[in-house]
Formats: C-alpha cells, structure tokens, sequence
C-alpha cells in the first residue's frame, strides 16, 4: 500500500483550498457586503453615487470637515414587524462612510441630490486642476 494517501482532516483540505487558484475558499473577512457606492472621476470632478434603497433622504447626514467627506444614516429602531416575510433582501441597514478627498478637488463646492434611492454627490475640480485633454501630435 503506498504512502501518498492518507487520511485528509479539515486543516488539510483548508489549507489545499487555499493554495488552489480555482478553490471556493473564502476568508471571513471578505463575508461582510460593503454598501453600495460608485465612485467615478468625471469632466466635471469627482462623484459618488450611493444606494439608499428606502431611506428618506432626511435621515442620512453628510458632513464635510477639512478635507473629508462624511455620510452617515442611523437606522431607527423599527417597531416589532407585523410582517410575516419569506425572504428580507433590502439591506435598510446603517452605515458610516468616510472618504479622505484630494486636494485636486474642491470639497467647499461639493453639491448632492437624492433621486429615487440613489444618493448624487458631486465635487469639482479645484481651480487650476481642471481636467485637461491633450492631443497627441
């Protein structure tokens, strides 16, 4: 009988799923969903788009100190629900965003808008550091 095969305990398999490119293994860590925002740069500055799914747009607080943005929404404590539901995927759940912003943009000048569940905010450029096209010669 040969030696190569053995009996495989949970750490075995764990650690050869690890080292498997193609292994469904999956660090605790990487569990928790993220709430969801887009961040993109535009020809007008910097923007964010962020999801909030059945929220009003006067309990969620934006807050901008020195050179941070601050998005914040507590969610209330809901009455016990008279709902009996099968399945729950609206995630209506608090979160506390933070972004440092870059000293290209102008923070001073940011503007938001909240159009159905989503969440706008746009900061410029910062004068002098405009977005500029160059044409290749």
């Amino acid at each position: 009988m040969s030696t190569l095969f053995y009996e495989r305990t949970p750490f075995d398999i764990l650690v050869r799923n690890f080292f498997q490119d193609a292994s469904t293994y999956s660090p605790l860590a990487e569990t928790k969903v993220p709430h969801p925002v887009d961040i993109y740069i535009s020809e007008k500055g910097l923007s964010f788009d962020i999801a909030c799914t059945g929220i009003k747009k006067e309990e969620i607080e934006l807050s901008i100190q020195d050179n941070h943005l601050k998005i914040n929404y507590n969610k209330p404590k809901e009455d016990p629900v008279d709902k009996d539901y099968i399945h729950r995927g609206i995630a209506k759940r608090s979160f506390n965003l933070g972004w440092k912003i870059d000293s290209k943009f102008d923070l001073t000048k940011a503007s938001a808008s909240f159009t159905d569940g989503l969440l706008a905010i746009q900061v410029p450029f910062s004068k002098g550091s405009e977005l500029k096209k160059l044409q290749i010669k």
